[in-house]
């Protein structure tokens, strides 16, 4: 039955698309099958209001809207893949961020009410309406009983989880469709991003998540001057409601009103691209959704992010394998970048190191000596991906995240400064993080690490031993004296040898590290 459900949903988006022109659209009308057009076509004819005018994107966009809140998401998440679905038809769908129409203050209250166990009015001496409103949640001011400062409190839409669910089986049934009759689109993977889409929506669904979340960021990038994170107030916060400081600050997507306010544009880029990248590679932990509506500035000058509902996560191989890449193609040095791909295991060992470096070449070399406006670190890293494709890569979601959020990034930059120096700007900070994962100290530190988890792997293979002769003992075994003698000094044997072992390679790494030094 879910299935005859999710097909009549499907036709049901596919007449709001033919209304707008957008299901099989007349740009591409010559390249699509005649079945597939002749469809649109009856589809059409049963619409009404319908309108071609405008750019593919604008009436892509404009039927996102109009199908609410699921297709509103699918489409900023359609946003962030511009090797999906082309450069201007990206752009086009930003305009979806926050643009949505709000639900009424009451309705706000009482999700209120539900998920604190209070009536807003006996936790709020103040609850404005909507000052802003997006695919999951709107955000309303307010001001705590008994309390002179403000606070944001992000509220989820009614009824949000149930529509999600309904829509993402029609989503999975177009995607299924895609796979089986339409070839092309099988390389892109429709189900998988998919599931990328569900998993991503389930966590946003969770606003206790997104507030953990942000404490972490908090936390993690607390000593980073031009960057602040809004305090949560946990009292406050539930699964469906979402309680933080409230910041008063511009935002970022209008840069004629932040020059007006005394801001520099060029140094909020470079401070967007910078705290992308520390975050990233610092701490392997970083926002993943910096567009202009989630961006701020406030009077100080300081970036504040909001909205944590989407954040990535590198594990410590896949950050130096970043910073080995970046740091590579600023010293367009491409058999470093060949090597560490091999390194962590992405490019099938059996291939050569130099042809890939060859290949690597060719991604590089095109970008060098044109005006820095004209360079794409986005791009460069898109095509760093489809060559190592060629080469048996295997990807790693981990950093499929990075290069979404890099083309949010990259484009939130040249929104500020479309001169602005992506590289220049990335340089300091890949080189400061490369500095300091090979200093001397770095490396004492992690070898100290792997001597700790190293003795208490022995730790752990004594007292399972000792558990083993324990419980052979109790079951009747026994060992002859002679035996349990031997076992003992080859136990005391052993043991002398792991510390020597470990007190040698402790002085081999002082070594190293004076060496390093002097």
């Amino acid at each position: 039955m879910g299935g005859i459900a999710a097909f009549f949903r499907l036709v049901g988006a596919a007449r709001v698309f033919a209304r707008h022109d957008a299901l099989v659209p007349e740009e591409f009308r010559e390249q699509i099958p005649f079945a597939a057009r002749l469809g649109a076509r009856v589809l059409r004819l049963t619409t009404f209001g319908g309108t071609s005018g405008g750019r593919l994107g604008e009436r892509f966009t404009a039927a996102l809207g109009e199908l609410g809140p699921s297709y509103v998401k699918l489409g900023q998440f359609l946003a962030t893949r511009p090797d999906i679905v082309g450069k201007a038809l990206a752009g086009d769908l930003t305009a979806l961020q926050d643009r949505m129409p709000p639900f009424p203050q009451a309705e706000a209250k009482a999700m209120v009410a539900a998920e604190l166990g209070k009536p807003a009015d006996a936790l709020f001496d103040a609850f404005s309406e909507p000052v802003a409103a997006a695919s999951i949640a709107q955000v309303h001011r307010a001001r705590v009983k008994g309390r002179a400062d403000e606070v944001a409190v992000k509220v989820l839409r009614p009824d949000i989880e149930g529509r999600f669910q309904r829509d993402l089986e029609a989503f999975y049934l177009a995607a299924r469709f895609a796979e089986r009759f339409a070839p092309a689109a099988r390389r892109l993977r429709p189900v998988a991003f998919v599931d990328t889409l569900a998993a991503s929506v389930r966590e946003e669904m969770d606003l206790r998540l997104e507030a953990s979340a942000a404490a972490e960021l908090a936390e993690r990038t607390r000593g980073d001057a031009g960057f602040r994170v809004p305090r949560i107030e946990w009292e406050l916060t539930a699964k469906r409601v979402l309680t933080s400081e409230w910041i008063d600050a511009l935002p970022l997507r209008d840069p004629a009103a932040l020059k007006a306010a005394g801001h520099d544009p060029a140094r909020l880029a470079t401070l967007v691209i910078q705290h992308f990248l520390t975050q990233a590679l610092r701490d392997g932990f970083f926002h993943a959704d910096m567009h202009q509506g989630n961006l701020f500035v406030d009077p100080a000058g300081n970036l504040v992010a909001v909205d944590f509902g989407i954040m990535g996560r590198l594990d410590p191989l896949m950050r130096r394998f970043m910073a080995d890449v970046l740091y590579g193609f600023l010293q367009r040095d491409y058999r470093a970048i060949a090597e560490a791909h091999f390194a962590v295991g992405i490019v099938a060992a059996d291939r050569s190191v130099d042809a890939f470096a060859q290949a690597l070449r060719a991604v590089g070399e095109r970008v060098f000596g044109r005006p820095a406006s004209e360079i794409s670190m986005a791009r460069l890293l898109q095509q760093l991906f489809e060559i190592t494709d060629m080469f048996g890569m295997e990807m790693q979601p981990q950093l499929v995240w990075l290069q979404k959020t890099m083309v949010v990034v990259e484009g939130v930059a040249r929104d500020l400064d479309p001169e602005h120096n992506i590289w220049e700007a990335s340089r300091p900070v890949v080189e400061r993080w490369m500095k300091a994962t090979l200093s001397p100290e770095t490396r004492l530190r992690e070898a100290a690490e792997g001597l700790g988890d190293f003795g208490r792997t022995l730790q752990g293979i004594f007292s399972h031993a000792a558990q083993a002769a324990a419980s052979l003992t109790q079951s009747g075994v026994r060992l002859h004296p002679d035996s349990a003698a031997l076992i003992a000094e080859e136990e005391v044997r052993r043991t002398s040898h792991v510390r020597w072992a470990i007190w040698l390679g402790a002085l081999a790494l002082a070594v190293i590290a004076l060496r390093f030094v002097l």
